[in-house]
């Protein structure tokens, strides 16, 4: 199994601005949160990227996308139905093969050797089915993430077969469903943002999956379905300071390191110098 296409989901009302946002890459470059997703995409295998976009917002996204805006196609959401109508908006563009499916509204940081992206399609051409990424995450978090379970895979610490998905789950839900041996207590595998689906999927979503989750649910009890565990980061671009923390996170995985942490350190010892002196005003 081959994955050539990818699908970059950026209608919803909400979050519709965030890729269009300029922050400094790893290798110091900067770029828009678009053209990073892009690249991630490109450099696991992809050849072919839809952008599923808000109407009328494709200019824009074009100037965002840079170099790289050959290489993409739009699609729009014609109307806000959610995110599983988003990528089924891409229905044609993936005829019937198998695909990347990263969310806009996210940033990935791995530290890894092999991107977070390249390590999915990687594992599903080999296991031929659809793979999600997952990550351990409190439970405080639950309502913003669809959530797995299932049993390892003998001989792998880090690789599930997905048995239950449940879109953000209650905590006495998850508590009854959704615990896995050997995660720590308070934490479930929550997705990553950022899939390989096969053709199954759409269909599923075609036949009125109200959710992504819901379709990966009905996708489990059909066929194989694995859930890899990611050593990398998400972050959410749309939660409070998003967008500040993700480029935190890029800056400290990046070559510019200890430059960032030696301006951070100043401007912590600067708070506590200037925190000493009004006390001893006092």
């Amino acid at each position: 199994m081959r994955i050539q296409k990818a699908v970059i989901t950026a209608a919803g009302p909400a979050q519709r601005a965030l890729p269009l946002q300029t922050l400094i890459d790893r290798d110091g470059q900067e770029k828009t949160v678009l053209s990073i997703l892009i690249e991630q995409a490109l450099a696991a295998g992809v050849e072919e990227i839809c952008v599923v976009v808000w109407p009328g917002d494709e200019s824009r996204y074009t100037q965002a996308a840079g170099r790289h805006a050959g290489a993409i196609r739009f699609v729009a959401q014609a109307e806000p139905k959610g995110y599983a109508d988003a990528i089924l908006c891409a229905r044609a563009f993936i005829a019937n093969d198998p695909f990347l499916h990263m969310v806009g509204d996210h940033l990935y940081v791995s530290s890894s050797a092999t991107p977070s992206a390249q390590r999915l399609v990687e594992l599903a051409a080999q296991e031929e089915c659809s793979v999600s990424g997952v990550q351990p995450t409190r439970e405080s978090l639950l309502p913003r993430f669809g959530t797995v379970a299932g049993r390892r895979v003998t001989g792998r610490s880090d690789l599930y077969r997905v048995e239950t998905v449940i879109e953000k789950p209650t905590p006495t839900e998850a508590e009854q469903r959704l615990m896995v041996p050997g995660i720590r207590a308070g934490f479930y595998l929550c997705f990553f943002g950022m899939h390989v689906l096969t053709p199954a999927v759409m269909e599923i979503l075609s036949k009125g999956a109200p959710t992504l989750s819901a379709a990966l649910a009905e996708l489990a009890r059909k066929e194989q379905y694995l859930a890899l565990e990611d050593e990398g980061r998400r972050y959410d671009l749309g939660a409070p300071y998003g967008l500040l923390i993700a480029q935190l996170a890029l800056a400290l995985n990046g070559q510019d390191r200890a430059q960032v942490l030696s301006q951070m350190v100043e401007l912590l010892a600067d708070r506590e110098l200037r925190a000493g002196a009004g006390g001893g005003r006092q």
